[in-house]
């Protein structure tokens, strides 16, 4: 197996979120890997395409929350962005890791994980399975499924269910 030298995990600041961020702070420390803790979050202007929000503060995809009702993720829990990192910096890092960076990165959580992937050349990316075993997950599709099938790096999905 080769050696994971920058993994990425994705969090939305939910509790099973943090579980994944926990598990990859664990495989950074033990691969000695540098871990980017990233959350997605975006804004979608009125004239088109999509930009920077104004603030840190909550942004949902009121799309998702529409075709999933109380199915549809959160794009970062009840806190801004920036909180929701701090928090998976200290999670990963009472898991073991210690080269950490944190991102706010901007788009559609699928998207914007795997960009980054690229931009950073991850060799791993960490995600909870919030989505897969649900039926809006089976029928329109749920973060790690679509990141299981675009990305083109290992993907370790942590199952956060209890």
């Amino acid at each position: 197996m080769s050696r994971y030298r920058t993994v990425i995990v994705g969090t939305d600041g939910s509790a099973s979120s943090m579980q994944a961020v926990g598990r990859a702070g664990a495989v950074a420390a033990q691969e000695n890997a540098k871990l980017i803790v990233a959350s997605a979050h975006f804004h979608h202007a009125e004239k088109g395409g999509w930009s920077r929000p104004p603030s840190p503060d909550q942004v949902s995809d009121r799309r998702a929350e529409d075709a999933l009702g109380r199915e549809g993720y959160r794009m970062h829990g009840d806190a801004g962005v920036y909180e929701i990192l701090r928090e998976a910096r200290d999670c990963a890092w009472a898991a073991g890791a210690r080269d950490i960076e944190e991102r706010a990165v901007v788009g559609p959580p699928v998207d914007a994980l795997i960009t980054l992937a690229k931009d950073v050349k991850a060799d791993l990316l960490v995600v909870g399975d919030v989505g897969l075993d649900s039926v809006a997950g089976r029928l329109l599709g749920s973060v790690p499924a679509d990141i299981a099938r675009k990305a083109k790096i290992d993907i370790l999905i942590v199952h956060t269910a209890g």
